[in-house]
């Protein structure tokens, strides 16, 4: 059982009954009274989506769900719904969009390192890579000279995802993004 304050984001914990994600943290120190930090975190509950707030002392002690996470590659898309197969045994886990609203600027057929997350024989979420390469679809023109300086343009990728690049990166390049930021990282081989 971890202190709320070893507790990361994308954490699985129970809590009141039911299993939440943890998908935000924020740490604060409270003036002027004797204690330690508050962690303010906001979880979803895993079956439902409904939203949650909750404060901790980060001495309070919180219990993991357990939870299963299973390889996968996306399949194909079906309306608002995302379908993923094992990578070991082909079962396919259905996901609705609305649920990995988040992870979906992130994920196409090509995406590596998938991971569905499996409560009770049922997915209810989806783990991302820390980096996947993604094709720019749209953004201005590359400059020609242009260097690899902090001047950044703003560039459309193939998920739909906007994220800002240096100038001499074009249209049609494959690049790298980081998921935790949303942040262009360098060009993809």
């Amino acid at each position: 059982m971890p202190k709320a304050s070893e507790i990361k984001k994308n954490a699985a914990v129970e809590y009141n009954g039911s299993v939440y994600f943890v998908k935000d943290i924020e740490r604060s120190v409270p003036q002027g009274r004797a204690g330690g930090s508050i962690y303010r975190m906001r979880m979803y509950d895993v079956v439902t989506g409904a939203k949650l707030d909750e404060s901790f002392k980060d001495s309070d002690m919180l219990n993991l769900a357990d939870l299963v996470r299973r390889p996968v590659t996306l399949s194909y898309v079906d309306g608002d719904e995302y379908n993923f197969m094992d990578s070991e045994d082909f079962t396919m886990y259905p996901l609705n969009k609305e649920s990995i609203a988040d992870e979906v600027l992130f994920i196409n057929e090509e995406t590596q390192g998938l991971q569905v997350v499996v409560l009770n024989e049922s997915a209810v979420g989806v783990d991302l890579p820390t980096i996947v390469e993604l094709v720019i679809v749209e953004t201005a023109p590359a400059m020609k000279g242009a260097s690899a300086t902090s001047r950044t343009k703003p560039a459309t990728l193939s998920t739909g995802l906007v994220v800002q690049v240096p100038e001499h990166i074009a249209e049609g390049d494959r690049i790298k993004v980081n998921t935790d930021e949303s942040k262009f990282t360098g060009r993809a081989n």
